[in-house]
């Protein structure tokens, strides 16, 4: 009878990923950085250990959405008082902040526990093409469009 392997938090290797956002999708961006966050590309995969990689997301300001997107998607957040709604355009969040759509759209395809807030800790996203972490030399990883 053949063991199952499990991992654990001593055993995983994390490797450096570098992924171009220039003229890719933004889901589809998302669900491809969403799985390399898990782990789920390694047949090491484990679901209840974080065994996923760190993810470097750089030109994030030239992603691209389809349709009328720009206009009809609404990013919300509220402040708990009365009236407290914000509501801003998906093309008044990138005038604003250019990487937090990307990051709102990966944060919720990951889990929302204590693990998932493992996974977030290792994504880093710019909105240029250059990023401070040369010294760890990461891997580009090509996203088919």
């Amino acid at each position: 009878m053949n063991n199952t392997y499990m991992a654990n938090n001593q055993t995983v290797q994390h490797n450096w990923y570098v992924v171009d956002a220039t003229d890719l999708t933004l889901g589809r961006l998302a669900t491809v950085v969403a799985s390399l966050l898990k782990g789920k590309h390694k047949p090491t995969y484990t679901p209840n250990v974080n065994c996923g990689d760190n993810v470097i997301v750089i030109n994030a300001d030239k992603i691209k959405l389809t349709g009328n997107k720009w206009q009809d998607k609404l990013y919300r957040s509220h402040s708990e008082y009365s009236g407290g709604l914000k509501t801003l355009t998906a093309a008044e969040m990138m005038a604003k902040h250019p990487t937090r759509m990307v990051e709102k759209a990966i944060y919720g395809m990951l889990p929302h526990t204590k693990l998932g807030d493992q996974m977030r800790k290792q994504l880093y996203v710019y909105a240029e093409g250059n990023h401070p972490h040369a010294a760890q030399k990461p891997v580009e990883f090509k996203v088919e469009a």
